[in-house]
């Protein structure tokens, strides 16, 4: 078992009535459509983050399609979202035993009164409590500090400049191996590692995993790079229902190339399991 603390709340908001859960619930006006007021509390400078945007869609596809957990996740973000009105469209593809797929879409309107396709997610859905016991890994745990050494946003500056207002509804502690860019000196490595909850003590469930994949700062700031890394694609596999306590998030970035990099994800859980990953193609400012 790793060396963590408990969450640090002092007391553990339910699943289901916590922040999390009021912001991305989605209310059905008819079959597969569904309206969202997008908080403002899960920006990035002014844009919305891609975790919680797919934390939203998972759940309008959770209430569309026969089965409960997202198992694959496969996002296109085509404009920055912004907070506000939203309307989401879900359409169920196949329907199976054990699986079924569907696809949903996130539009906004613009100044004009246009409609605008933000985010457009193809998934498919199971039932994590079916699956079975059987493991077969190579995969380890990252070795990371005990939680109470690792550092929040709350002790060095924002790395973006602007509102991170993301930040106050996460429990965020970095692994100080992967801070040199908070001090001016990145590691070049292109990693990142934190422990990771969400600030009212809500444990983990499927659909948080989707927002915990892309929650840290990018790979990038270890990489000496700065600014906004907005993510082209992300696709996510949730592998097992977390069990209650702090996650461990661990993302890795192999290659930059032509303004844009990869980020490989893995969460795994307080009793060792690796419950969800992830890989997304993201751009970068060069120079």
């Amino acid at each position: 078992m790793p060396e963590a603390a408990s969450a640090p709340s002092p007391s553990r908001a339910p699943i289901g009535d916590s922040e999390f859960d009021r912001d991305t619930a989605v209310t059905r006006r008819e079959p597969g459509v569904y309206d969202i007021d997008l908080s403002a509390g899960w920006t990035i400078i002014s844009a919305v983050n891609g975790g919680y945007l797919l934390a939203v869609l998972g759940r309008a596809l959770a209430d569309t399609l026969p089965h409960p957990d997202p198992f694959s996740v496969t996002a296109h973000y085509l404009t920055a979202s912004q907070p506000g009105p939203a309307v989401v469209r879900t359409e169920t593809v196949r329907t199976g035993r054990t699986l079924s797929t569907g696809q949903a879409s996130l539009f906004q309107y613009d100044d004009e009164g246009n409609e605008v396709e933000r985010i457009r997610v193809l998934a498919s859905y199971g039932d994590l409590a079916t699956l079975p016991d059987d493991v077969r890994t190579t995969a380890t745990p990252p070795a990371m500090p005990p939680l109470e050494q690792c550092f929040g946003p709350e002790d060095g500056p924002a790395p973006v400049e602007g509102s991170s207002a993301i930040t106050d509804r996460l429990m965020l502690k970095l692994d100080p191996a992967t801070l040199g860019w908070a001090l001016g000196a990145p590691s070049g490595k292109g990693e990142m590692r934190a422990w990771f909850g969400l600030a009212d003590g809500r444990d983990a469930d499927p659909l948080s995993l989707l927002l915990a994949v892309d929650a840290l700062p990018p790979t990038a700031f270890e990489l000496g790079l700065k600014g906004w890394v907005p993510t082209v694609e992300l696709t996510v596999h949730v592998r097992h229902r977390p069990a209650p306590g702090p996650l461990r998030v661990s993302i890795t970035t192999r290659n930059l190339a032509g303004g844009f990099l990869e980020e490989d994800a893995e969460v795994w859980d307080s009793a060792d399991r690796l419950v969800a990953q992830s890989r997304q193609l993201a751009r970068v400012r060069l120079g």
